[in-house]
């Protein structure tokens, strides 16, 4: 998953911060606040859980673990962590400066990780 965060989400999540700003610069006050909130949790949505989902498993061996039911846990994993993700997310994406966003979101993403690795054993049926 190092190797998965360090080269894939590396490229793409910065970019993502970068688009965030320009797509929310003519906004102001609390309505550009959760406007950069609600995309960067779109970002971080069901789909991409379940990629990480799917990463973990590959990378553990674990070739039992990959069917569709990890889009059912994904969606439970995503609905559980809304409040989290979107007090997180809005710390990101508004107290902290547009470079330092990536390390923040690494810091908090390897927090989840470990989280999203457990919501398979919670949130599977």
């Amino acid at each position: 998953m190092l190797f998965v965060g360090g080269i894939l989400y590396a490229l793409e999540i910065p970019n993502y911060f970068n688009w965030i700003e320009k797509k929310t610069a003519s906004y102001n006050g609390l309505r550009q606040s959760l406007y950069k909130t609600a995309l960067a949790l779109l970002y971080f949505n069901p789909l991409w859980i379940a990629r990480h989902l799917l990463f973990i498993a590959l990378l553990s061996l674990h070739w039992e673990g990959i069917s569709w039911q990890i889009l059912t846990v994904a969606l439970w994993s995503f609905l559980a962590n809304i409040p989290l993700s979107f007090v997180a997310n809005y710390t990101i994406q508004n107290k902290i400066n547009n470079r330092w966003r990536f390390l923040a979101s690494a810091l908090f993403s390897a927090f989840m990780a470990i989280y999203y690795a457990m919501s398979k054993t919670w949130f599977s049926l």
